[in-house]
């Protein structure tokens, strides 16, 4: 990790204790990462966490909500912009505003990312079904999408094809939750942006290849369960777990025969 100030290095040690504490199907900040991403990774997976933690609220009302996510979102554009900012925070939110306004400021983050993720959160206190996969896939593109994009971004790559296929990847993992969620059987159009995301995996360098790779075999593994169990999917929700480790670390070893 880098030399920063303590009161910086309390804050991103907040995100990733926030990582570490969630279940996750798809690794997050894991230590295939290289260590000086992996902070700024947490940090957007907390700013993200809250904001769907927000959007989960049940029991407030939606205009609630929505308000409470406007406000998460201003309080980052705040961050960014007054940089004194980071200053010593102490509430647990705050540290994760701190961490994330700092990898933005440092790594030239797009801040439209950022805002399409708190709309497509707060579409979710709103919205329950969609009338065309045009729809669901415009919500792809602000749910998912953003956070591929971010993990490129902080890795040091601004390449439109893998853009291109990271958001690909990113929709299937999307669209592999919903099937987890709600029981839908369209895993064939779910196969289709695994196979274009598959080309962000081989297309960065270094140890960031392999986190993609597991993350995408990881859903590939999801979507497999789906598949099989689809009648059963309103009772029963596909998720990994340690019997699911070995066959995706030996596909991991034999990635260029997986297609």
């Amino acid at each position: 990790m880098a030399l920063w100030p303590e009161p910086l290095t309390r804050a991103y040690a907040a995100c990733e204790a926030l990582a570490r504490s969630h279940y996750e199907n798809f690794p997050v900040a894991s230590q295939l990462l290289p260590a000086p991403m992996r902070p700024h990774v947490a940090a957007v997976y907390a700013f993200a966490r809250v904001a769907d933690d927000i959007a989960d609220e049940g029991s407030a009302p939606a205009s609630d909500r929505l308000a409470q996510l406007n406000a998460w979102r201003r309080r980052l554009h705040a961050a960014v912009t007054v940089e004194s900012a980071e200053g010593a925070p102490h509430e647990h939110e705050d540290l994760i505003v701190a961490a994330l306004a700092h990898s933005i400021r440092s790594l030239d983050l797009p801040m439209a990312l950022f805002d399409d993720l708190v709309s497509a959160f707060g579409q979710d206190t709103m919205t329950t079904r969609y009338a065309s996969w045009s729809d669901v896939f415009d919500y792809c593109r602000r749910s998912a999408n953003p956070v591929g994009r971010l993990v490129l971004r902080i890795a040091g790559h601004r390449d439109e094809a893998l853009d291109r296929s990271s958001d690909a990847l990113c929709t299937a993992l999307q669209l592999a939750n919903f099937w987890q969620d709600f029981g839908r059987q369209c895993v064939a159009v779910t196969r289709e942006q695994f196979a274009a995301g598959r080309a962000v995996c081989d297309g960065v360098r270094g140890r960031l290849r392999y986190e993609l790779r597991l993350t995408w075999l990881g859903g590939q593994r999801i979507l497999e369960r789906v598949d099989r169990a689809r009648r059963e999917l309103l009772t029963y929700r596909p998720t990994l777990g340690g019997g699911d480790v070995p066959v995706i670390l030996w596909r991991a070893l034999r990635w260029s025969a997986h297609v």
